[in-house]
């Protein structure tokens, strides 16, 4: 309990002690105060002093039951006071006090929950304006475990009910809560969602509207003049018509089905496919099924049937019958250099912020101006694949061995440079690519040098202007005197190249927009007005911007709703962005189009992906579908055996400090590392929905755990990764935590037994989107600081990642990123170009032979030195690479630990202390080396201590073995390593 409250008490107690009672001397003013307990309290006492009187004895006096659930009441005698301070307690030491601040109140009547004080009563309607409308809302609780769900409305032209609303009381049926509330004259209303406790939906801060008369409110979409979701329906017993039309058409082994749609008096489900020969059977969500990977001249029937929600099958359909051809050569492409990922570290940049090698693929697009870039000269696009072939001296002089780039898609959107805005996923962005210096080029050439290209990939969402090649959405648009300058005039054939901008920097769009309402539209009330106005004033109409709830996008290829709950259900089927189109991934036409693209540019070469908002796909989705056909692809172009030295390592954003995100596995990020379970339907929606509620009731306490990353005292084990479900993960926690090196370590330790291997664990201070604890800026700890950062990324489990720049400290402290409300330049994406005018030449990784101009003095900055001797020392000591982990008989240095690793011929044992001496017992006797100083020490008696002192300082003393000797001091001294 605080002091504060400690002293109330002390005082409050002395005050009962001598008798006296703390009743007003007036009884003239009072207070009615509804109170809502943060738990379930059996008993609820209220304990206050009226202004500049004395406090009740504790615990006060005891408060009534409310009238409507949850709540409690009393009320109070102020005397000629016009205010309180109160507190609340459950009779038996647990206290509501507000943090120590306790609550002031005024006079009337008065509401608390959540830490919140507000006026009005929580159990009473408010009065409607005359009329008779009324609103009935059935809202789903699907994916929540709400004990109580109240509605907060306001109906329109009125005023908002008291925090939190009122109890949806009314009898529902299992899955859905319900209100009737009066709207008087007014036709509708305003309405968001709460538990009382501090939980909301409100629709992603746009509220729920919603009319008079009955309506569902479920997974962030709102269905007026709705049924009663829970009125007793009568058995289905009709089956669905047969499906018609079938067809099916040959590419290579791949047979794309397509029928007419079957109908169904409830509504058809999916549909069942029998693929002979084998009686296979295969299902599909939609009238379409795209079957790969077959046998090649081969003879195949298929017969489809529709399927409802009771089951009922349809007849089937006449059968169709087609023959494969032979399996479609692999593209020449690139090769994959190949070996165990963990050996390598990692170079993040962003490809158009880097470096600049031709200025002709400069584009600063429509928002050059706005964002102030123009005036520093600085589109947004500005770096490309040249500047990349250029600068790849300067990446292995620095020790890296990879580089990892952001999104080399096709991207459409007016702020797009980053490349998480793809439209066009069969094609690299020309911004990118000059003449020489094409993306096979970057690869081939990075390759070439023995350097790893690890390519960003986005699965779950395109622009929001679609998907070419997918769907591609028609927008209202018009040249009416006010949108002229947003449209281009179409021109029959001409097609969207970003190289080809007009004067407002803008690319062609003519394709894009109609103002008459194109056939087969589904964008309700098409090209009305909003009743909005732009910027410049000018009137916005419905259908002219992308939108989820708009019916713009087909339900079959894209989600139809906006995330209320980041860690529900609806954080995995719904868009992130306006600007982000979240595709419909359990679709089997969406999974082929990005199959396709991504094996593209495994065919040409490409390392790893790294894959962004991997957390916004089920897991059983990636496991069942995008893996595997990595896996295929991979198996199928290079053999098992090197197939699995591709990198995946996926964005899973869990931006807390947890363990696991808020207690929701299914959002936490090493829940990707595994394979599923137990089995689940064949529809892929369905699917989802299933694993996400089995693996959220089983808990936290009931997840797989691992012991990849440990050894079995100091002897290495195989691992074993017959659960790993083919992705590795960002390391989250560590990443939260790095505002400090030791809370990193303590915290990666925590975590590191529920993730599949977290030796393959990827490892970064602060990226392109946030800073350690979520924040905003460029990590701006200091250089000293910096240095022990790294030597924990460089000798710890996983694999170490460096933002670029961040070797001399660039941009430390700037805002990341802030759209285009302000100059790139002065953000933490700014073009580091600059900082790599003139000439490197890199003779082995970490080894700079010779440099000139701007890049030499960039080269000779500390950071940099005590970076390239990090690689140099990693690359010479497999354990830190590759190695198992313990702290066991560690003592000393809050960052301490052993590791070995055990392959053939390889036996690598290392003992790890950063910035204080440590202790290590019952180590093997043998000789050390410390491949920081050259010190050497035997140890007879299991026991070694390694002096260190001051932050950024280390020592790494590596066992010499029969085949293995130790490599004695590695490169030479700097800054911190001496």
């Amino acid at each position: 309990m605080p002091l504060r409250r400690l002293l109330l008490l002390a005082t409050v107690l002395a005050v009962a002690a001598a008798g006296l009672t703390a009743v007003p001397a007036v009884a003239a003013t009072t207070v009615t105060v509804h109170y809502k307990p943060p738990a379930a309290w059996s008993t609820v006492n209220i304990h206050y002093a009226p202004n500049g009187a004395a406090w009740t004895a504790v615990p006060g006096v005891p408060m009534s039951a409310d009238r409507c659930a949850g709540w409690y009441t009393r009320t109070l005698d102020l005397g000629s006071a016009t205010g309180a301070q109160v507190v609340f307690n459950n009779g038996t030491g647990t206290w509501d006090n507000h943090s120590g601040a306790n609550y002031s109140i005024g006079t009337g009547s008065v509401t608390i929950t959540g830490g919140t004080v507000t006026t009005g009563d929580p159990c009473t309607t408010p009065t409607p304006t005359p009329g008779g409308n009324t609103a009935t809302v059935f809202y789903s609780t699907a994916g929540k475990s709400w004990p109580v769900t109240n509605i907060h409305y306001a109906p329109d032209g009125e005023a908002w009910t008291a925090v939190p609303g009122v109890p949806m009381n009314e009898t529902a049926c299992a899955g859905w809560v319900k209100k009737t509330v009066q709207l008087g004259a007014a036709t509708g209303m305003q309405a968001v969602f709460t538990n009382g406790t501090g939980s909301w939906d409100n629709n992603n801060g746009a509220n729920y509207r919603i009319a008079a008369g009955t309506t569902k409110v479920s997974g962030g979409v709102v269905t007026g003049g709705a049924t009663d979701p829970c009125t007793a329906v009568p058995p289905d017993t009709s089956a669905p018509s047969t499906p018609a039309g079938v067809t099916a058409t040959v590419d290579h082994v791949t047979v794309t089905l397509a029928w007419t749609a079957s109908t169904d008096d409830r509504g058809v489900t999916g549909y069942k496919i029998l693929r002979d020969p084998g009686g296979t059977e295969l299902t599909s969500a939609y009238n379409g099924y795209i079957d790969g990977s077959l046998a090649p001249r081969t003879a195949y029937t298929y017969t489809v049937r529709a399927v409802d929600a009771a089951g009922n099958l349809s007849a089937a359909s006449a059968p169709v019958t087609v023959t494969t051809g032979d399996a479609p050569p692999l593209p020449a492409g690139g090769e994959m250099l190949g070996g165990d990922p963990r050996k390598e570290s990692v170079y993040f940049v962003l490809t158009a912020r880097f470096y600049d090698g031709d200025s002709s693929n400069n584009r600063g697009g429509s928002q050059h101006t706005t964002s102030g870039n123009a005036a520093n000269n600085d589109p947004m696009f500005r770096g490309d694949f040249k500047g990349l072939v250029d600068k790849l001296d300067y990446i292995k002089g620095l020790g890296f061995s990879a580089i990892w780039i952001t999104p080399v898609v096709l991207n459409r959107s007016d702020y797009d440079y980053h490349g998480y805005h793809g439209w066009d996923f069969y094609r690299v962005d020309p911004r990118l690519e000059s003449s020489g210096a094409s993306y096979q080029d970057l690869i081939n050439a990075a390759h070439a040098k023995g350097l790893k290209i690890y390519q960003d990939v986005v699965y779950n969402h395109s622009s929001r202007w679609g998907a070419n090649g997918l769907f591609v959405p028609p927008v209202w648009g018009a040249r009416d005197g006010q949108w002229d300058w947003m449209y281009s005039s179409p021109v029959p054939g001409k097609q969207y190249n970003p190289l080809e901008e007009n004067a407002l920097g803008r690319p062609y769009n003519g394709d894009l927009w109609s103002t008459a309402e194109p056939a087969g539209n589904t964008c309700r009330n098409w090209g009305t007005p909003t009743g909005a106005k732009s910027p410049e004033g000018y009137t916005i109409h419905n259908c002219q911007w992308p939108s989820p709830t708009s019916g713009m996008f087909p339900a079959n290829l894209y989600h139809q709703c906006w995330i209320g709950n980041w860690e529900g259900e609806d954080s995995r089927s719904c868009w992130l962005h306006d600007d982000l189109a979240d595709l419909n991934t359990e679709n089997p036409i969406v999974q082929q189009y990005l199959i396709g693209a991504y094996n593209h540019y495994i065919d040409m070469g490409v390392d790893g992906f790294r894959v962004d908002t991997a957390v916004h796909i089920p897991r059983v989705t990636w496991n069942r579908r995008f893996l595997p056909a990595l896996q295929q692809r991979l198996v199928q172009k290079y053999g098992a055996a090197k197939a699995a030295d591709f990198y995946v390592f996926g964005e899973v954003g869990a931006f807390v400090n947890d363990k696991w995100n808020r207690g929701s596995v299914n959002h936490s990020a090493q829940f990707f590392t595994w394979k599923e379970r137990r089995s689940y339907v064949d529809n892929d929606v369905q699917a989802a929905l299933d694993q996400f509620n089995y693996e959220n009731t089983m808990g936290t306490g009931n997840q797989p755990t691992s012991t990849n990353a440990f050894l079995n005292g100091n002897a290495y084990h195989a691992p074993d990764h017959s659960q790993f479900s083919g992705m590795n993960i960002i390391d989250m926690r560590m990443h939260m935590n790095f505002g400090d090196a030791t809370n990193a370590f303590l915290n990666g330790k925590d975590s590191d037994d529920s993730v599949n291997d977290a030796t393959y664990n990827a490892v970064y201070v602060d990226s392109h989107d946030y800073g350690p604890n979520k924040s905003s800026t460029r990590y701006a700890g200091g250089t000293d600081a910096w240095a022990e950062n790294m030597n924990l990324m460089w000798t710890f489990r996983g694999v170490p990642v460096l933002y670029y720049g961040s070797e001399i400290e660039f941009q430390k402290g700037a805002r990341i990123d802030c759209g285009p409300t302000c100059p790139l330049a002065t953000t933490g994406r700014a073009y580091y170009g600059d900082k790599l005018q003139g000439t490197v030449v890199a003779s082995g990784y970490g080894v700079v032979s010779s440099a000139s101009g701007q890049v030499a003095t960039t080269l000779s900055q500390p950071l940099v030195k005590h970076l390239q001797r990090l690689n140099q020392i990693r690359r010479a000591v497999p354990a830190l690479q590759m190695g198992q982990y313990s702290t066991e008989g560690v003592s000393g240095g809050p960052m301490a630990f052993k590791r070995r690793y055990t392959a053939g011929s390889v036996d690598s044992f290392a003992l790890v202390a950063i910035s204080a001496s440590a202790t290590f017992t019952g180590v093997p006797n043998g000789t050390y080396t410390d491949a920081v100083t050259g010190d050497v020490k035997v140890v007879t008696n299991g026991t070694l201590t390694a002096t260190v002192s001051g932050k950024g300082a280390m020592r790494v003393y590596v066992l010499g073995l029969p085949g293995n000797p130790a490599p004695g001091k590695v490169g030479s001294d700097g800054p911190y390593l001496r």
